[in-house]
């Protein structure tokens, strides 16, 4: 989901923000500071810099609003965009080195480095799609022993890698965290391009996996850390198209590898692009507190959240029914649409027909770029169409956010979903012309970018300090909806058609958001107060 527009008005994504002042006094917001003469009480009664977490999913956006909310006093107190149009939620401190005071060019970079780390996990998970004819050749085995030994369980791995990272986060800091896993990470592909036998192999991607994911949990901290609401999504659209289309990026450079050398050489060259990973975020990453090493976070442990506390973060917040509900719908969205079609598309197109269209390697790895451009659509679609949206549900709430509007993009989405998969469906199971299969998997993969996006946007607007947490969780709830599809979606279309087995899996996806998302925008509110962490 992209960011808004708010109050019909052009953002400035370099803007600095500036201070709002009394009307009669518009021609000086050029100033940094005003004397203007206020009660201390009033002020020091609202706390401008915690107001955003504390009234987690409401804000008010428009300064005219604000002035009718809080008063003159705070009002006149409230940074906003350079234009003058969006209050600015969190609200900046006057420290340079607040990292919503960074430059634009700064803050882009370490956003640039923490997608191409979120790129990392799903990309290793897909060189395994490139080389499974090449591991069952090597290992004397079979592509479904190979899928499930390796595929099906460095996926499932990926779920509960990212949670323990988050614990490990909350105790000694994001940076060390981030860049030890990677490490280790790194080490473990390594393993797995000189693996001598499938156990070893196993164990060596299992290992990738549960270390790799880390980033898919630092990403969303480095948003929101970084950018103010209003732009917040427009960024947070950046860092999830880095692992929505990684999955599908090695499948298509590494099929044509694998049809012409060792398997081995693509897992060689997926080490290659951890080791950049890791010096990028060894001499590039930043962090206000915690060095790359870990050294100051360890010492500062003892201040932070306890062991207990720590591991009980995500059980603390996976039982509030507003994120359970939303956790469910991505995580069949997400599985179906990504991890699933993913890890099976293989088999469907090198199966001979009726079940398959009987493409040879490289005619398979060539089918790949199709939701690599699904992908990038859904984010250059959902980038203008939330700007439009939010921009006009915004308006119509006299300048205030609830975060249930972020949920009206996926109405959009679901449609999208359906059509996608009955074509796909259709496709396989007539064996229609590969355009068939190409429109309905890259219209599949527009609808996942959209609602994925929809979704990191609400979850992290109802719990705002809980960032890490709330990305570790839906990348448990996607990565489980996604892991078992490979066992059964493959058995199921060869016995009763590939267009019953897709028909099926966009009911259930539909079923269930005709029973979630209305029932959110109706009681969300409520839900938020009553569920609320403060």
């Amino acid at each position: 989901m992209a960011s808004l527009l708010i109050v019909g008005s052009t953002l400035d994504p370099d803007a600095a923000p500036k201070t709002i002042y009394n009307e009669e006094k518009e021609t000086d917001l050029k100033l940094e500071t005003t004397s203007y003469e206020r009660p201390a009480s009033n002020v020091d009664a609202f706390d401008i810099f915690s107001y955003h977490e504390r009234n987690a999913g409401r804000l008010v956006i428009d300064p005219k609003e604000a002035r009718i909310e809080f008063g003159e006093d705070v009002a006149n107190t409230l940074k906003l965009s350079e234009d003058g149009a969006v209050v600015l939620w969190p609200q900046p401190t006057d420290d340079p080195e607040d990292p919503q005071n960074w430059t634009m060019a700064r803050k882009n970079f370490q956003l640039f480095i923490i997608t191409l780390a979120a790129f990392v996990p799903d990309f290793d998970s897909g060189i395994g799609v490139a080389s499974i004819y090449g591991l069952a050749r090597q290992f004397n085995s079979t592509t479904g022993q190979i899928n499930d030994l390796t595929s099906n369980w460095s996926i499932f791995l990926l779920a509960w890698g990212c949670i323990f990272s988050v614990m490990l986060i909350r105790r000694f800091g994001r940076l060390p965290v981030l860049f030890w896993s990677q490490v280790l990470a790194l080490g473990f592909m390594v393993g797995c391009t000189f693996a001598p036998n499938l156990a070893t192999f196993t164990a060596m991607r299992c290992l990738t996996a549960f270390f790799g994911t880390c980033p898919q949990a630092t990403g969303l901290y480095a948003v929101t850390d970084m950018y103010p609401f209003h732009l917040q999504a427009r960024k947070l659209n950046i860092w999830t198209m880095g692992f929505l289309i990684s999955p599908f990026v090695s499948p298509f450079l590494f099929g044509f590898l694998c049809a012409r050398t060792s398997w081995r050489w693509a897992y060689g060259v997926g080490s290659m692009y951890s080791a950049v990973v890791v010096f990028f975020i060894a001499f590039f990453g930043e962090e206000t507190i915690e060095t790359v090493i870990g050294i100051s976070g360890a010492k500062m442990a003892q201040y932070r959240a306890s062991w207990q506390e720590s591991v009980l973060a995500c059980a603390d917040l996976i039982w509030r029914p507003h994120l359970l509900g939303i956790l469910l719908l991505e995580g069949l969205v997400f599985g179906f649409a990504s991890v699933g079609l993913n890890t099976t598309m293989v088999v469907f197109l090198g199966l001979p027909p009726p079940n398959g269209y009987g493409f040879n390697d490289i005619a398979i790895a060539g089918t790949y770029g199709t939701p690599i451009v699904g992908v990038l659509l859904g984010e250059l679609l959902g980038r203008y169409f939330n700007d439009w949206a939010m921009g006009f549900c915004i308006r119509r709430n006299k300048g205030v956010f609830e975060a249930e509007m972020r949920l009206w993009t996926i109405y959009i989405s679901i449609p999208l979903f359906i059509c996608g998969f009955i074509v796909i469906g259709a496709a396989l199971q007539e064996t229609l012309s590969v355009g068939a299969l190409v429109m309905g998997w890259g219209i599949a993969l527009v609808s996942n970018m959209i609602c994925t996006v929809a979704v990191y946007a609400y979850c992290n607007d109802c719990f705002p300090t809980r960032q890490g947490e709330i990305s570790a969780l839906i990348n448990w709830a996607r990565t489980l909806g996604g892991f078992s599809v490979a066992y059964f979606q493959v058995p199921w279309a060869e016995k009763h058609g590939a267009l019953q087995t897709f028909g099926v899996e966009a009911a259930i996806v539909t079923g269930l958001f005709l029973l979630i998302v209305p029932a959110l925008q109706l009681k969300g509110c409520q839900l938020r107060e009553r569920y609320s962490l403060h």
